[in-house]
């Protein structure tokens, strides 16, 4: 967890302060680090500041404090509180009270190391004050610009032909160090940037075990106690007896330090046993957070690699593009029966005018194949078309209406393809939210399919050239002549449904109201 002591801005150097022109500030004791950053300033002329300090402040004072005589002993004491208390610097006001800085305070400030700065009469603690938080607003700009660029950069080169190199190499320009991809055995599959020791590469593979998930049957030794490789930061509790070990939940993320050297670890989301190690001789406020983005993206890449889904996929498509049945790939896709799922996105019905041409994005999409148990999803022209194992029965989802074909062999994809869009236009036009093609009736097995075939062919040949007509005809009868539902399933006004069912009747010169003509046309329909 964050430390709710330090801010969230970036601390400020010591030296950009004492640069400042406007300010006038001159360091008169203590070290010349350029190490030495302020993370706030705060003004006090307690003779104990150490109750009221959090550490890292420049404290501000004009001696106000100082009693008449007094001598090394409490000027000592002074700043040793500062010094216990964490304080980064003592800046002393040099008006009202005290014309030069007094000649003990600098003693001790040189004796304990801390930083002492003179602020000469014309600066005001409220300007250093205000002074600090400008630099700290500059440095939080300009970390937020590195972080923006670090995320494009990462983006590009996670959409490179070689992605997991290019992220890698990209992420160690950035952080100034190494990046490394371990594998689920803990090997270095991968890695760029230069190279920072051999002692900081065993530290980091040994860290890289303390992220990395642990099988069901799997033990490793507990770090917690630890102050080395293993060692996870924000964990406490007694540690385990010497060559001991238990079964404990991995971290998803674990820093250390080794020969100067900052370490990192982070557990890839995709839960496959992969690691990305980072090293670098410094860590930067926004490093944290670039290296959490690469995380991510390694997370996608490697995810469906380890798997094998992805792979699958494309090698499905590839074989399809070459020339290959439906039947011959299914089975890289997991399954010998299917089902075809067409979804639209429910909307309300003063909205549908402006629904009807708007295609749901990529992230809906994906998530409702990912609802339906598929990975195999085409969203385009306002429907969502997902292909499901049979094994897995659609279920009715919040905010969609479904239509579901009947369970089908790889060769019959194409008619499960129709099913689904009828059964997607009764369940808009009845307003429910899934609708599942139905089993063949038994009357259909009682006639050759042939047969019934050519049956259709001949009594709709005065349609067949003519696609809207035939569609009508066929949504128009399975709502039992309900001309709102017709409208409502074909997205058009109910005054084209008649219009449309009118010119049918005239062109097959029959009874649409003839329950026998309407039995006969269905089953016609059916086998086209």
């Amino acid at each position: 967890m964050p430390d709710p002591t330090v801010p969230p801005t970036p601390p400020v150097p010591l030296d950009a302060l004492l640069a400042r022109e406007d300010l006038g500030l001159r360091r008169v004791a203590g070290p010349s680090d350029p190490g030495v950053v302020v993370r706030w300033a705060h003004t006090s002329e307690m003779a104990d500041p150490y109750p009221y300090l959090l550490g890292g402040e420049l404290l501000l004072s004009a001696g106000v404090h100082i009693p008449d005589g007094a001598g090394p002993g409490y000027f000592d004491a002074y700043v040793s509180r500062i010094v216990a208390a964490g304080g980064a610097a003592l800046g002393f006001g040099l008006a009202p009270v005290h014309d030069t800085v007094p000649r003990a305070l600098v003693a001790a400030c040189d004796l304990q190391g801390l930083p002492l700065l003179e602020v000469p009469p014309r600066t005001t603690f409220s300007g250093v004050a205000r002074a600090v938080w400008q630099l700290m607003a500059q440095a939080r700009l300009a970390e937020l610009r590195r972080v923006t660029e670090a995320h494009r950069g990462l983006a590009s080169a996670a959409a490179r032909p070689d992605p997991v190199p290019s992220v890698l190499h990209r992420l160690s320009r950035h952080l100034d160090g190494r990046a490394v991809l371990f594998g689920p055995e803990g090997t270095e599959i991968a890695a760029a940037g230069r190279a920072l020791g051999e002692e900081a590469d065993t530290a980091l593979a040994k860290l890289a075990e303390v992220v990395r998930p642990a099988g069901p049957d799997e033990h490793r030794p507990d770090p917690i106690g630890g102050t080395g490789p293993g060692a996870v930061p924000g964990t406490a509790g007694p540690a385990s007896p010497a060559g001991q070990a238990r079964s404990r939940p991995s971290p998803a993320s674990a820093t250390d330090t080794v020969a100067e050297v900052r370490l990192a670890a982070y557990a890839l989301g995709a839960g496959h046993g992969f690691v990305l190690g980072v090293a670098a001789p410094s860590r930067d406020s926004g490093d944290h957070t670039i290296a959490s983005v690469a995380a991510v993206l390694l997370s996608l890449l490697t995810g469906e690699q380890q798997s094998g889904t992805g792979a699958a996929r494309s090698a499905a498509l590839v074989r399809l593009l070459l020339g290959s049945g439906p039947e011959a790939v299914a089975p890289l896709l997991g399954g010998e029966r299917w089902r075809v799922v067409h979804a639209r996105q429910a909307v309300r019905p003063s909205e549908a005018r402006s629904a009807e041409a708007r295609s749901p994005d990529a992230l809906a999409a994906s998530a409702l194949g990912a609802a339906l148990g598929s990975a195999l999803v085409d969203p385009a022209g306002g429907i969502v078309r997902v292909l499901v194992p049979a094994e897995r029965e659609p279920e009715a989802q919040p905010g969609w209406a479904l239509g579901v074909s009947a369970a089908v062999a790889p060769s019959d994809w194409p008619a499960a393809d129709t099913q689904a869009a009828r059964a997607l236009a009764r369940a808009r036009a009845t307003r429910v939210p899934l609708v599942v093609h139905g089993a063949r009736p038994a009357l259909d097995d009682l006639v050759p399919a042939a047969d019934a075939r050519a049956h259709a062919r001949m009594l709709l040949a005065p349609l067949a050239g003519t696609p809207a007509l035939t569609d009508t005809l066929r949504t128009w009868l399975s709502l039992h002549g309900s001309w709102d539902r017709t409208a409502v399933a074909l997205s058009v006004h109910r005054n084209t449904v008649r219009q449309r069912i009118a010119r049918c009747a005239a062109l097959l010169d029959a009874d649409l109201d003839d329950p026998d003509v309407r039995m006969n046309l269905w089953f016609a329909l059916r086998r086209t």
